[in-house]
């Protein structure tokens, strides 16, 4: 059975998006988000370029199950240049979705991860991430803007209309308030209508 959960997790690349994946099910897996039309090869090509001329400063990036060859999660990164935080930089995280064959993996979280890994990278000092639908899941909840801020300073926002469960899990603590990750230990405090985690 162990065998069997690594190969599956094997098979799960995660990769920036290349201009192929559109052959592979992406603007499929987009509409699983939100509104998206048809969009020919022509259309998709141009955009994909459009977007690349932007650099590192816009980031799509997938999971391909290589052994369909179908993209089955993605999600952006945009950094935006500010003038604050002595001409700081913020990482908005966008478009993120999971394909309904492949929820329950914590895919989410790991296309999350990686588009903080990269805004991090870029020197974010914060990332917003923004998705109005949940990444993987069957139980909504009313939203709260969360605040993560990690060891290395950057502050994590989420303000999701609903909260998607990698992260609902990822942010799950105990009733004094410590929440355990990767990163070590949050401490919660409730503001009103805000959640504030300071690490």
């Amino acid at each position: 059975m162990m065998q069997s959960e690594n190969s599956v997790e094997d098979s799960l690349h995660i990769r920036k998006l290349e201009v192929t994946d559109k052959e592979k099910g992406f603007i499929e897996l987009l509409r699983q988000l939100t509104v998206c039309d048809s969009v020919s090869d022509e259309k998709f090509k141009e955009r994909f370029e459009e977007i690349a001329k932007y650099g590192d400063d816009h980031c799509i990036c997938v999971i391909e199950d290589v052994r369909s060859g179908k993209i089955v999660a993605t999600g952006s990164v945009f950094i935006e240049k500010k003038f604050v935080r002595n001409c700081g930089k913020a990482g908005h995280i966008e478009d993120v979705v999971v394909d309904s064959s492949a929820r329950g993996m914590q895919l989410g979280k790991r296309i999350v991860e990686y588009l903080a890994d990269h805004a991090h990278s870029m020197g974010c000092y914060k990332i917003i991430r923004g998705n109005s639908i949940d990444i993987n899941i069957q139980h909504k909840e009313d939203a709260r803007t969360r605040v993560k801020k990690v060891k290395n300073g950057i502050s994590i926002i989420n303000i999701c209309h609903v909260v998607p469960k990698a992260l609902e899990e990822f942010l799950r603590g105990s009733r004094h308030g410590l929440v355990k990750s990767p990163h070590g230990e949050k401490h919660i405090q409730d503001l009103g209508n805000e959640t504030d985690l300071e690490m």
